[in-house]
């Protein structure tokens, strides 16, 4: 998914705040084998070498922790360089621990090859886990002294494994998160559509009753022209009440949802018997093109309803371009000069920095499209 992990994963993919420290700062507790080996068996400036070496390892791993949770654990956040780099710089103050805490500083590794599946993209993790596991394997042993109980093996391995399944998990809240903003799209977009129809009732009723004293006015114009010019006034007061009514619900229900504009084209194609071929993500669209392309999918949609004739209606998108299809009638003096729907269109278009075409499509019918940028 080039989505990568969003900021909403503070709430939903990792913990927040202070936990996030807490969660990985509690595994240090491991290194208490590495200080111990040190602290018995090392005197005077070598033991104090040795635990300013275990100190620096620890705040590297912290460090490191803070750097990836500002990117928000996304994998493209700093170059591949930079990664690779400061996990070379853990492992070699754990290569230099060798030298005060023996065996145990292979501790360390775990580490590494923990930040490492966290840090980068997962074949590259897997990749240098691996790695970290051949070489610990083949340096216990080669290394004079050391003893091959495979616990450290298998501590990369069971480490490895656990921030796999914590990305996994990681990535499916992160959908889940999206899942919920489209669910919550969608719920706003039908409370706009229920404030529309219950002020749609309050105009009719409105409208309705300027018809009526409109009437009665030119009926006693003549006869009673002190009441026709009452009924003239309340017209008036009326109208520009109604007129109130309309600019209010223009000015705060104008801004349309493309989550909502598919669903809606959807259900506006399978009613006029039009097979809908529509995208099922909007992973790709960027939030600033999202309205824009809202509103291609209504007008196109409606004149592939009125104007078209077409069996089938296909809407793509991507990041930067949306295009809807039939397979219809094709380009017609009507449809090729721009009504006011697409004169409206292309104005938003242009206001955006993107541009408007139509024309056939590829195997006949009708194609509008908009693309942004050059």
């Amino acid at each position: 998914m080039k989505r990568t992990l969003p900021a909403e994963l503070a709430d939903n993919g990792r913990p927040p705040g202070r936990w996030g420290f807490l969660a990985v700062g509690i595994w240090l507790f491991y290194l208490v084998q590495p200080l111990t080996e040190i602290w018995q068996t090392q005197h005077g400036v070598t033991r104090i070498l040795g635990l300013l070496n275990l100190l620096a390892f620890a705040v590297a791993y912290l460090g490191f922790f803070a750097v990836l949770r500002w990117q928000e654990f996304r994998p493209d956040a700093s170059p591949l360089w930079q990664r690779l780099g400061y996990l070379l710089f853990m492992l070699g103050l754990a290569l230099l621990l060798t030298m005060t805490a023996g065996q145990t500083a292979l501790t360390c590794m775990v580490y590494i090859a923990a930040t490492a599946v966290l840090s980068l993209r997962l074949p590259l993790g897997v990749a240098i886990v691996l790695l970290l596991l051949g070489g610990v394997e083949l340096a216990m042993r080669v290394v004079p002294g050391w003893s091959d109980d495979g616990s450290y093996g298998f501590a990369i391995f069971l480490g490895g494994l656990a921030v796999f399944a914590m990305r996994v998990s990681m990535q499916r809240s992160s959908e889940l998160s999206r899942a919920r903003q489209d669910m919550a799209e969608l719920a706003v977009q039908e409370e706009r559509n229920r404030f529309a129809r219950d002020l749609h009732d309050i105009l009719g009723h409105s409208l309705t009753v300027i018809t009526v004293k409109a009437e009665l006015a030119g009926r006693l114009i003549q006869a009673n022209p002190e009441r026709a010019a009452a009924e003239v006034a309340d017209v008036e007061s009326l109208a520009r009440a109604a007129l109130g009514d309309v600019r209010a619900a223009v000015a705060g229900y104008r801004e349309i949802s493309l989550a909502g504009e598919l669903v809606s084209a959807r259900t506006a194609l399978q009613a006029a018997e039009i097979k809908p071929d529509l995208p099922t993500t909007l992973d790709e669209v960027p939030e600033e093109n999202r309205e824009l392309f809202a509103w291609v999918i209504r007008e196109g949609v409606t004149n592939v309803i009125r104007h078209s004739g077409a069996k089938r209606c296909t809407i793509k998108l991507s990041g930067r371009q949306i295009e809807v299809l039939d397979d219809g009638k094709g380009p017609t003096a009507e449809t090729s000069a721009d009504g006011h729907g697409l004169i409206g269109l292309r104005e938003r278009a242009h206001q955006t920095g993107a541009g408007l075409q139509v024309g056939q499509a590829p195997g006949g019918g009708f194609r509008l499209a908009v693309k942004v940028g050059p």
